[in-house]
C-alpha cells in the first residue's frame, strides 16, 4: 500500500480556486496511475480527474471538464489538482488513490480499480 496524502483543501468562494496536492512522502510514484476522486455527504465516491504514471494521458469527469487540470512531477513525486471556477457542487472530501500501471488501460473513474488511498481533504465551496 502506498500512503498517500492529500493537501490544499479548505474554504473558497464560488468561482474561486485552490490546488489540491498527492504525496507519497519516502515512496515515488512514477509508476502509480493517480486518481482524484470526490465524496460529498450522503452521496457515493466519484471519480474526478485521472493521470497516467508518464502524465502523458489524463481524463476528467463531465462535471469538472474544462474547469479542473491534473498533473504530476515525478521528480518531485506529487500530482495535483488545479481546480478553477469552483461551484458549490463541488464541495466534498477530496481523495487521491494509487494503482501500478504504466498507462490508463483500465476504468479510472471506479474506486474499484485502485489499491492505495489518501485520508482525503476536505474542500469547501460558499459564499
Amino acid at each position: 500500500q502506498l500512503p498517500l496524502v492529500e493537501s490544499g483543501g479548505g474554504l473558497v468562494q464560488p468561482g474561486g480556486s485552490l490546488r489540491l496536492s498527492c504525496a507519497a512522502p519516502g515512496y515515488t510514484l512514477q509508476y502509480y496511475a493517480i486518481g482524484w476522486f470526490r465524496q460529498a455527504p450522503g452521496k457515493e465516491r466519484e471519480g474526478v480527474s485521472c493521470v497516467s504514471s508518464s502524465g502523458d494521458t489524463t481524463n476528467y469527469a463531465d462535471s469538472v471538464q474544462g474547469r479542473f487540470a491534473i498533473s504530476r512531477d515525478n521528480v518531485k513525486n506529487t500530482v495535483y489538482l488545479e481546480m478553477k471556477s469552483l461551484k458549490p457542487e463541488d464541495t466534498a472530501v477530496y481523495y487521491c488513490a494509487g494503482r501500478i500501471s504504466f498507462a490508463l488501460s483500465f476504468d479510472c473513474n471506479s474506486p474499484d480499480n485502485f489499491s492505495s488511498w489518501g485520508q482525503g481533504t476536505q474542500v469547501t465551496v460558499s459564499s
